[in-house]
């Protein structure tokens, strides 16, 4: 059996699109809630009652606290906290990771029991309410999916102002760094590595929530907002040259880009799916007005009559990405679930002030009487740098050691359902 997969549920089914998700800096789409599952259902007659009851607690404890966190998991001022202390995200980021171990059991070195158990998560970017299918494999892409979803959620919270402290910190930009990294080597490995194990069928029948064009788009979003939390720090450091600004302008231009076209043609539902891709567009929209308005800076600097028209024409298109990123920016805000939109702070912050002042003083044709795609066309085309970040490298932690223990019965058993890619690890 490859995906089943039911209609959107009426109000009260597992599904929850909050109303309102509050300010944000970094998009995170819904989290996607695991169903209850007993494993020895199907697993009972295969392994050990220890085995089975391990498997089923581990990941029992999962659907509980994502049941308990998925309703307010993107509201950004959520202050969450378990009975014992600590977040309860670090707590979800702990049972993720405990239970990872003790799931690859079922494909290691073609395990056929991997294809025995019916696993069912709820969607939240997918038209469809919930998707299940036959696959352990399935069940691992849908856990690495939500340790990067939770890396992505933190790296938000770092990139808040916190109360009555309006600058966000030196120190949280750069700690975003390493979160952004993470979530970015989840995101690549899931893609590269564990999609490629689902049968073709399977893979056909993936929700859009775990899409690799969705995948490809969210790890690319994570690089995309490092390198706008270090263009952030260089233009407020005195050290930093023009040319590392216009560079790193650039490439957050090339990251958006990718985003985008990797996210653009998919269908998306309602709510998550149309907020996320307006979210990217109005990013890659600010990227551009970055890029353009540090390349007419530098091109302004030349003697030439050439590199003045080029480079008022470049401050041009800053403004008119500006303008649009504006209305991105409401659409964004105003699609369901809403949010607030932050005051401006780091990149942004200088460009509202920045772009308009220098535009006033270095361009003197009256903006009026161009149209927004006449400035676009002839502005300059914009500097080709390579890319310099690669997310982190992520590998899946070795089956748990008490696999090494397990006799299964009818190993050499023939299955119904349809064979996976045996596992390369």
């Amino acid at each position: 059996m490859g995906c089943v997969a039911s209609t959107a549920k009426e109000p009260g089914g597992s599904r929850r699109l909050p109303s309102n998700i509050g300010e944000i800096s970094v998009f995170v789409p819904g989290l996607r809630i695991p169903e209850p599952l007993d494993f020895s259902e199907s697993l009972g007659d295969q392994l050990s009652k220890d085995l089975v009851e391990r498997l089923t607690a581990l990941r029992t404890r999962i659907v509980v606290m994502v049941d308990q966190e998925a309703p307010s998991f993107a509201r950004s001022r959520k202050k969450s906290a378990t009975q014992y202390g600590g977040s309860t995200l670090a707590d979800l980021q702990q049972a993720l990771e405990d239970y990872l171990p003790v799931l690859l059991g079922l494909v290691k070195d073609g395990n056929p029991l991997q294809q025995m158990v019916q696993f069912v998560w709820v969607n939240q970017e997918d038209d469809l309410e919930e998707t299940c299918m036959f696959s352990a494999w399935y069940e691992v892409l849908s856990i690495i999916h939500l340790m990067a979803l939770l890396s992505l959620s933190k790296a938000n919270r770092l990139l808040l102002p916190k109360m009555h402290q309006p600058k966000i910190s030196d120190e949280s930009r750069r700690a975003s760094v390493d979160v952004f990294l993470k979530a970015a080597g989840y995101l690549d490995f899931a893609v590269q590595h564990v999609i490629p194990q689902l049968s073709p069928e399977n893979r056909r029948n993936l929700p859009v929530d775990l899409a690799a064009g969705v995948l490809r788009a969210l790890c690319l979003q994570a690089l995309g907002q490092i390198v706008d939390v270090q263009l952030g720090l260089a233009i407020d450091s005195t050290k930093a040259t023009l040319a590392v600004k216009r560079r790193l302008a650039c490439e957050m231009v090339k990251y958006w880009q990718q985003a985008l076209d990797n996210i653009s043609n998919l269908h998306m539902g309602n709510g998550w799916g149309k907020k996320h891709q307006l979210f990217i567009k109005w990013r890659y929209l600010e990227a551009k007005a970055a890029a353009y308005y540090y390349h007419g800076l530098i091109l302004d600097e030349t003697s030439t009559e050439q590199n003045h028209k080029m480079a008022a024409a470049a401050l041009q298109a800053a403004g008119e990405y500006l303008e649009q990123s504006k209305k991105a920016s409401e659409a964004f805000h105003a699609t369901r679930p809403l949010s607030k939109n932050l005051p401006a702070w780091g990149t942004m912050k200088y460009l509202y002030e920045k772009i308009p002042k220098d535009i006033f003083n270095k361009v003197q044709v009256n903006r009026d009487l161009r149209s927004h795609e006449s400035i676009i066309e002839s502005a300059p085309t914009l500097p080709d740098f390579d890319l310099a970040l690669r997310p982190d490298e992520y590998h899946l932690p070795a089956a748990d050691p008490c696999w090494n223990k397990e006799n299964l019965k009818s190993t050499q058993q023939t299955f119904d359902r349809p064979s996976e890619v045996d596992d390369q690890y």
